[in-house]
Protein backbone atom coordinates (compact mmCIF):
# COMPACT_ATOMS: atom_id res chain seq x y z
CA UNK A 1 0.00 0.00 0.00
CA UNK A 2 1.51 3.02 -1.26
CA UNK A 3 2.31 5.63 1.22
CA UNK A 4 -0.01 8.55 1.97
CA UNK A 5 0.79 11.91 1.27
CA UNK A 6 -0.04 15.04 4.18
CA UNK A 7 -2.97 16.47 2.10
CA UNK A 8 -4.15 13.15 1.53
CA UNK A 9 -3.89 12.59 5.14
CA UNK A 10 -6.04 15.77 6.54
CA UNK A 11 -8.97 14.88 8.64
CA UNK A 12 -10.26 18.90 7.80
CA UNK A 13 -9.89 21.01 5.45
CA UNK A 14 -10.98 24.00 6.73
CA UNK A 15 -8.19 26.40 7.35
CA UNK A 16 -8.91 28.09 10.82
CA UNK A 17 -6.94 31.68 10.21
CA UNK A 18 -7.08 35.20 12.07
CA UNK A 19 -5.93 38.02 11.15
CA UNK A 20 -2.29 39.53 13.01
CA UNK A 21 -4.61 42.09 15.42
CA UNK A 22 -6.65 39.49 16.69
CA UNK A 23 -6.75 38.92 20.48
CA UNK A 24 -5.16 35.31 21.92
CA UNK A 25 -8.31 35.16 23.75
CA UNK A 26 -10.46 35.19 20.41
CA UNK A 27 -7.34 32.70 19.13
CA UNK A 28 -8.60 30.72 22.10
CA UNK A 29 -12.27 30.72 21.29
CA UNK A 30 -12.05 29.79 17.55
CA UNK A 31 -9.45 26.96 18.48
CA UNK A 32 -11.73 25.53 21.28
CA UNK A 33 -15.24 26.07 19.24
CA UNK A 34 -13.38 23.96 16.06
CA UNK A 35 -11.43 21.75 18.56
CA UNK A 36 -8.31 22.39 16.32
CA UNK A 37 -5.34 22.40 18.26
CA UNK A 38 -3.97 25.83 16.20
CA UNK A 39 -4.62 28.71 14.04
CA UNK A 40 -2.78 30.30 10.90
CA UNK A 41 -1.98 34.24 11.19
CA UNK A 42 -3.00 35.62 7.86
CA UNK A 43 -2.56 39.06 6.59
CA UNK A 44 -5.05 40.94 4.54
CA UNK A 45 -4.10 39.53 1.14
CA UNK A 46 -4.15 35.96 2.64
CA UNK A 47 -0.06 35.98 2.96
CA UNK A 48 0.69 33.73 6.13
CA UNK A 49 2.46 35.23 8.90
CA UNK A 50 2.84 32.87 11.09
CA UNK A 51 0.95 29.97 13.73
CA UNK A 52 -0.44 29.94 16.92
CA UNK A 53 -0.79 26.81 18.44
CA UNK A 54 -1.87 25.23 21.87
CA UNK A 55 1.64 24.90 22.83
CA UNK A 56 2.22 28.66 22.58
CA UNK A 57 -0.87 29.72 24.32
CA UNK A 58 0.43 28.18 27.35
CA UNK A 59 4.24 28.69 27.12
CA UNK A 60 4.10 32.20 25.72
CA UNK A 61 0.51 33.65 27.79
CA UNK A 62 -0.14 31.68 30.50
CA UNK A 63 3.30 30.72 32.05
CA UNK A 64 4.17 34.51 31.50
CA UNK A 65 1.01 35.91 32.91
CA UNK A 66 -0.19 37.43 29.86
CA UNK A 67 -3.73 39.12 29.60
CA UNK A 68 -5.25 37.02 27.21
CA UNK A 69 -7.66 39.93 25.90
CA UNK A 70 -4.95 42.37 25.41
CA UNK A 71 -1.95 40.57 23.42
CA UNK A 72 -2.12 40.19 19.90
CA UNK A 73 -1.53 37.03 18.17
CA UNK A 74 0.96 38.80 16.04
CA UNK A 75 3.05 38.96 19.63
CA UNK A 76 3.07 35.41 20.54
CA UNK A 77 2.91 33.04 17.19
CA UNK A 78 5.56 31.15 15.42
CA UNK A 79 6.72 33.39 12.58
CA UNK A 80 7.14 32.14 8.96
CA UNK A 81 6.10 28.90 10.08
CA UNK A 82 8.06 25.98 8.07
CA UNK A 83 5.68 24.69 5.59
CA UNK A 84 5.39 21.45 3.63
CA UNK A 85 3.81 21.11 0.15
CA UNK A 86 0.81 18.49 -0.24
CA UNK A 87 2.49 15.65 -1.63
CA UNK A 88 5.29 15.31 1.01
CA UNK A 89 4.55 11.93 2.03
CA UNK A 90 3.49 11.55 6.09
CA UNK A 91 6.39 10.01 7.56
CA UNK A 92 8.80 12.64 5.85
CA UNK A 93 6.12 15.15 7.67
CA UNK A 94 6.28 13.85 10.86
CA UNK A 95 10.32 13.29 10.60
CA UNK A 96 10.70 17.05 10.30
CA UNK A 97 8.32 16.89 13.29
CA UNK A 98 10.24 14.80 15.54
CA UNK A 99 13.36 16.67 14.63
CA UNK A 100 12.33 20.42 15.07
CA UNK A 101 9.82 19.82 18.03
CA UNK A 102 6.60 20.64 15.66
CA UNK A 103 3.26 19.31 15.99
CA UNK A 104 1.26 21.42 13.34
CA UNK A 105 2.95 21.75 9.84
CA UNK A 106 1.05 23.97 6.87
CA UNK A 107 0.74 22.47 3.93
CA UNK A 108 1.13 25.14 1.34
CA UNK A 109 0.81 24.70 -2.51
CA UNK A 110 3.86 25.56 -5.17
CA UNK A 111 1.12 28.37 -5.87
CA UNK A 112 1.93 29.47 -2.43
CA UNK A 113 -2.08 28.68 -1.46
CA UNK A 114 -2.57 27.57 1.74
CA UNK A 115 -4.27 24.29 1.59
CA UNK A 116 -4.67 22.87 5.26
CA UNK A 117 -2.54 22.28 8.46
CA UNK A 118 -1.00 18.69 8.87
CA UNK A 119 -0.76 17.41 12.57
CA UNK A 120 0.74 14.63 13.59
CA UNK A 121 -2.94 13.22 15.20
CA UNK A 122 -3.13 12.78 10.76
CA UNK A 123 -0.64 10.17 10.74
CA UNK A 124 -1.00 6.98 11.07
CA UNK A 125 0.73 4.51 13.84
CA UNK A 126 2.65 2.72 10.97
CA UNK A 127 3.58 6.48 9.80
CA UNK A 128 4.56 7.83 12.63
CA UNK A 129 6.61 4.36 13.54
CA UNK A 130 8.02 4.55 9.57
CA UNK A 131 9.24 8.33 10.50
CA UNK A 132 10.79 7.03 14.31
CA UNK A 133 12.62 4.65 12.15
CA UNK A 134 14.44 7.25 10.14
CA UNK A 135 15.22 9.73 12.73
CA UNK A 136 16.94 7.05 14.35
CA UNK A 137 18.65 5.70 11.41
CA UNK A 138 19.99 9.78 10.84
CA UNK A 139 21.19 9.84 14.19
CA UNK A 140 23.12 6.97 13.96
CA UNK A 141 24.58 8.06 10.76
CA UNK A 142 25.31 11.13 12.29
CA UNK A 143 27.02 9.51 15.12
CA UNK A 144 29.50 7.62 12.94
CA UNK A 145 30.28 10.65 10.54
CA UNK A 146 31.00 12.70 13.90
Amino acid sequence: MAERTVFQSLSRRHVLSLGPQSSVWEAACVMTRANCGSVLILDTPGTLLGILTERDLMTRVLAKAQDPQTTRVSEVMTPNPHCVAPDMKVSEAVLIMIERGFRHLPIVSAAGKILGVFSVRDALPREIGDAVSLAEFNDQVNDALG
